[in-house]
């Protein structure tokens, strides 16, 4: 390469443009709790050691670099599922290697060393809301904000509390049924997946659980608050002790990110959506594939399970909501049957992508909410429908009131909307979190 070429071409970052290739497509096999070949590729000294084959790569020389051997070619021999690397891809980690190697990641409390919470964030504008939910005394209405969950009174009115999560990334929450424990989780990206178990009444932290190499989706908790499970962008289903944060479990059955869980009732099973359009059936204890528990039609990104029966509503990218019973779908069935025993009902069409699914509190009506703004409302027993309204907003969480009387819905203008459940009239708007202009009055 001439010094012209070399001035002229761009530096390739290994925590900007190498870790995202190498998570969507090898760290799923290659991490430090499943070393196939011996190596683990989830961080930048895993990488540098190699596996049984040798060092992954060699600074320098491409040409000679293992990790480029198995990618590249007409047949390349990794990854051994799912669509091989782009071009683009393999130039990327080949210029990579020509460059140097380098490890540029920055140790930062958000990169995977130990954070902290000694300041409370301020904000001097509105974050997107990830995910709400309300206590079941609807008291209390807890909000995912910037590295913390806020507290408001169920009624809006005013914030009461503030619970650190110690991570840069909070994606669900979820009350315990009693309403003694709120679930969080979340994480910081291509770093750790985090789970934590607070005390909402008195403000306490009471868990962390730390695991995987990337952030947790779509936590879950068993009816009798013995269980949490957690969907990772690690593509595996992780089900832990509430009580200690033990791994129970642990199924990789999925081949992309899971995004959503459910528990059945009794807590035996866990219901699983992922980017890879399936949904699946777990045992949580043994992590046991059970079965699909439906054909795989659509990106699943939300998931509810009715309040009262083993009853699962997802929906995703292509805009319905399906609702299946939480039991194997009747066997593997041949190309082109759908027969599904397991399937209940679907939803009225939306035509944009669904982000949120819930029940109310009494199973009788459930809510989707949109990317384009739009929430629907419909009867659980008929799929009728009972109110659309649009807000201005892509919607990415919704919860019922307990009262039944009110639901609030978030998204991406950081703006908790109140709406009367049986005709989706807006009662009132308020910020999510304090701004910056707010506390100055």
């Amino acid at each position: 390469m001439s010094t012209a070429q070399g001035l002229s071409e761009s530096r390739v970052s290994y925590q900007r443009d190498v870790v995202p290739i190498l998570r969507a497509n090898c760290v799923s096999c290659h991490r430090s709790d499943k070393l196939k070949g011996g190596l683990d590729l989830s961080s930048f000294e895993g990488l540098s050691k190699g596996g049984k084959h040798g060092p992954s790569f060699q600074p320098g020389l491409p040409g000679k670099s293992r990790l480029i051997e198995v990618v590249s070619g007409a047949e390349p021999e990794m990854p051994p599922e799912g669509e091989a690397l782009t071009r683009q891809e393999v130039k990327t980690l080949a210029t990579w290697i020509r460059q140097g190697a380098r490890q540029d990641t920055v140790r930062t409390e958000n990169s995977g060393a130990e954070e902290t919470s000694a300041s409370t964030p301020t904000y001097a504008g509105l974050p997107s809301v990830s995910s709400i939910a309300f206590s079941p005394n609807g008291e209390l209405l807890a909000v995912a904000g910037r590295s913390e969950v806020l507290l408001h009174s169920g009624d809006g009115t005013r914030v009461v509390g503030r619970l650190p999560f110690g991570a840069s990334r909070i994606e669900s929450l979820c009350f315990s049924k009693d309403g003694t424990r709120l679930v969080v989780s979340g994480g910081s990206p291509y770093a750790f997946g985090q789970v934590q178990i607070w005390d909402p009444v008195k403000r306490q932290i009471l868990r962390t659980v730390r695991a995987s190499s990337d952030v947790f989706h779509g936590v879950a908790l068993s009816d009798d608050g013995t269980r949490v499970a957690v969907g990772g962008s690690d593509k595996r289903v992780y089900v832990f002790a509430a009580n200690d944060g033990k791994l129970v479990s642990t199924c990789d059955n999925h081949i992309d990110w899971v995004f959503a869980t459910a528990f059945s009732r009794d807590g035996s099973r866990v219901a699983s959506g992922s980017r890879d359009k399936a949904v699946k059936l777990v045992d949580a204890v043994t992590g046991r594939l059970i079965d699909d528990l439906a054909r795989p039609r659509d990106v699943v990104l939300a998931m509810a399970r009715h309040p009262s029966e083993d009853w699962v509503a997802y929906a995703g990218e292509e805009g319905k909501v399906r609702l299946h019973r939480l039991a194997p779908r009747g066997g593997r069935l041949k190309e082109g049957d759908d027969r599904e025993e397991s399937a209940i009902r679907e939803f009225e069409g939306m035509g944009t992508k669904l982000h949120t699914v819930a029940f109310s509190a009494d199973g009788s009506l459930l809510a989707c909410g949109g990317e384009n703004g739009e929430v629907r409302t419909f009867r659980t027993e008929n799929g009728q429908r009972v109110f659309l309204t649009k807000l201005n907003t892509c919607v990415f969480t919704l919860a019922f009131h307990p009262n039944g009387q009110t639901m609030v819905v978030a998204g991406s203008d950081g703006r908790l909307h109140f709406l009367e459940t049986t005709k989706g009239k807006t009662l009132k708007s308020i910020d999510s979190v304090p701004l910056i202009t707010t506390i100055a009055r």
